[in-house]
Order: structure tokens, then sequence, then C-alpha cells
């Protein structure tokens, strides 16, 4: 599947899941959605867990 694509389902998601359960539901949906993407790409291979752990580091301790 492409991106294209693959982002239109997952904005239809967000908008079906935000006009029927609300807002806590379209938080939920994009959280589920965000860990479903990052899973996803790790077990492509294209991320490593490594490139998780420079994310969530601040600036300073980057160097």
């Amino acid at each position: 599947m492409n991106l294209a694509f693959i982002g239109l389902v997952a904005g239809m998601a967000l908008g079906f899941a935000g006009y029927f359960g609300g807002f806590a539901a379209f938080l939920l949906v994009a959280v589920l959605g965000a860990v479903g993407f990052v899973v996803g790409r790790l077990l492509e291979g294209d991320l490593d867990l490594g490139d998780l752990g420079d994310l969530l580091r601040s600036r300073d301790r980057r160097r």
C-alpha cells in the first residue's frame, strides 16, 4: 500500500472516532495509530530501537 492511501484511511478513522466517540476516542485512535506505525516500521526493519532512544533524549544528551 502506498502512504497516501494509508494516510487517507487513518484520517477517516480519526474523523469517525472524533465524530461518533468524542475527543477521547479521537486521541485513543491517534495514539494507537502512532504505536502501530512505529511497531510496523520496527518489524519491517526501517527503524532501529536506537533511533527511538535518540528521539526521547534531550538535545544536551545527544552529543
